[in-house]
């Protein structure tokens, strides 16, 4: 079994160690400094620790066509770049099964993963998505880790699934909701920002809980309003990835929000961050489907104008607290 990952940042680069395991790896990357760096070393220390080594098994290359040739084609890359590598590679991959693990709306056009990949590789019924609670650097590790396999094809599901669950610690579960997963992994990166504004403005954990809690029901509507299926809201790729996002210290979109509290900039946060913040991106895409959708996202709001428009953060937080009494869950 070779399994090929194109991407070589932080959540590719764990994926390569993990499923090394079991599976030769082709590892792509873009940067050949990168590549060589890796090559020297067997480590990726940009993107995780020092203490994690690249099997023997994992070759590192820069030439994608190289990459091509194996069972399974992992696309690892920001969501930003998914699709120059698909117009790159998609006349070769015409018969090899597709997963992707990028999560978020893509910027210009404001598309989720799996559109971007209707559009590219037309009709094409093997692909599907990765996604859940996940941090790149505990999965590098080992250590237990529960996310889903999304698509709408049972076979190929059936198929992957039972290789993934071959890895030691890792655990995936089948699901068949593409829009509801990937809006919820979408969706929470936003919250985890306006969390990550409460916690560095100290207004303690009782705030806390009450943004993941009302971030949950705004993340609810969008994924209903979309055509995504109510109870993916409460699995792996929806309350699952939200909590992790909203509360691990390894959040990058959390840390984009504490930055925030501190005074910073975001243009200025996201050039110093290095690694890719997806709840940056989302924030505008998610404001304008709230607007053409005529749904009510208060906390989406308040990131956007903090962001954006240099609204006062402290009095921007608070007003979610002041709002009119209503009933509490959004199907109401």
């Amino acid at each position: 079994m070779q399994i090929s990952i194109l991407g070589a940042g932080s959540w590719g680069s764990a994926l390569a160690v993990a499923l090394s395991k079991v599976a030769d790896i082709v590892l792509w990357s873009i940067n050949k400094e990168q590549v060589q760096q890796i090559n020297i070393t067997r480590k990726n220390i940009y993107y995780l620790t020092n203490d994690i080594v690249f099997s023997e098994r994992i070759l590192i290359t820069n030439n994608i066509m190289d990459s091509l040739a194996s069972d399974l084609i992992i696309i690892a890359t920001p969501i930003n770049a998914l699709r120059k590598v698909l117009n790159e590679i998609h006349e070769q991959i015409t018969d090899k099964d597709i997963i992707w693990v990028c999560k978020g709306f893509e910027a210009e056009s404001g598309l989720l993963p799996h559109q971007i990949v209707a559009e590219i590789c037309a009709n094409k019924e093997n692909v599907g998505a990765l996604l859940g609670p996940s941090f790149a650097l505990e999965v590098a590790h080992g250590l237990p880790t529960a996310i889903s396999l999304v698509s709408k094809n049972k076979y190929f599901v059936n198929k992957w699934i039972e290789f993934f669950n071959s890895i030691a610690n890792f655990r995936v579960y089948a699901n068949e909701d593409i829009i509801g997963s990937e809006v919820g992994a979408g969706v929470k990166n936003i919250m985890a920002i306006a969390v990550g504004l409460s916690d560095g403005l100290q207004l303690g954990f009782n705030a806390r809980a009450a943004l993941i809690t009302r971030g949950l029901n705004e993340l609810a509507k969008l994924v209903i309003a979309l055509g995504g299926q109510s109870k993916t809201i409460y699995g792996l790729t929806g309350v699952g990835d939200l909590i992790l996002t909203c509360t691990g210290d390894l959040s990058r979109n959390r840390l984009v929000g504490l930055k925030l509290a501190e005074g910073q900039k975001i243009a200025n946060i996201v050039k110093n961050l290095g690694h890719v913040s997806e709840g940056v991106n989302a924030v505008k895409v998610v404001r304008g489907l709230s607007h053409k959708f005529n749904i009510e996202m208060p906390i989406v709001e308040v990131v956007y104008r903090i962001m954006f428009e240099n609204a006062n953060m402290t009095k921007e937080v608070y007003s979610l607290f002041k709002r009119e009494p209503k009933f509490e869950f959004f199907m109401d």
